[in-house]
């Protein structure tokens, strides 16, 4: 072979090199092109069902607080004329219906009891009393609803407050 002759077979054998090369960084490019789209379309799905959880607990959320005075209205049937308490068990079946929707849809209800915790309850009123420690709860007016962890209507309560000293009224009235 003369020198010729290796030289080309040399420059083939770089072109055939570049052209591998060429291939593989195509494949690469080609593969993380497909790996993103299909990324993109992941994420596409998870946002879609995202939105749409997030639409149906919003409407449940404004639903709670008419389910609640749904079952305080049937808490009177036992006031009721034999006539109408024949109809309360019809809207208590309703009622348990509604409750299992809601359930399958991952609300859970909760009542509050103990002591007042900002992240769980609101305060509608606060009545001085000395019979209950300082942030004990005395009613629940509405009770609160969770959706997995996160909480999505607090219990609406009365709290208690230690009543003010005499000298602490004192010291209000005068800065008055």
């Amino acid at each position: 072979m003369c020198n010729e002759e290796v030289k080309q077979e040399e420059e083939e054998i770089s072109e055939i090199d570049r052209m591998r090369e060429e291939i593989r960084l195509a494949e690469d490019k080609y593969i993380r092109a497909l790996a993103e789209t299909e990324n993109r379309t992941k994420r596409m799905q998870k946002e879609k069902q995202d939105m749409m959880r997030f639409a149906v607990q919003n409407a449940i959320t404004e639903f709670l607080p008419v389910l609640d005075n749904f079952e305080k209205a049937l808490g009177f049937k036992d006031q009721m004329s034999d006539e109408t308490k024949n109809w309360a068990m019809g809207f208590e079946m309703i009622l348990g219906q509604l409750k299992g929707v809601v359930s399958n849809h991952g609300f859970t209800p909760f009542h509050a009891e103990g002591l007042f915790d900002p992240h769980l309850h609101e305060a509608l009123e606060i009545e001085e009393s000395d019979e209950h420690p300082d942030g004990t709860i005395l009613k629940e007016f509405q009770r609160g609803y969770k959706c997995g962890d996160r909480i999505v209507c607090p219990a609406r309560v009365k709290v208690s407050k230690l009543p003010k000293k005499e000298e602490e009224k004192k010291e209000e009235e005068n800065h008055e």
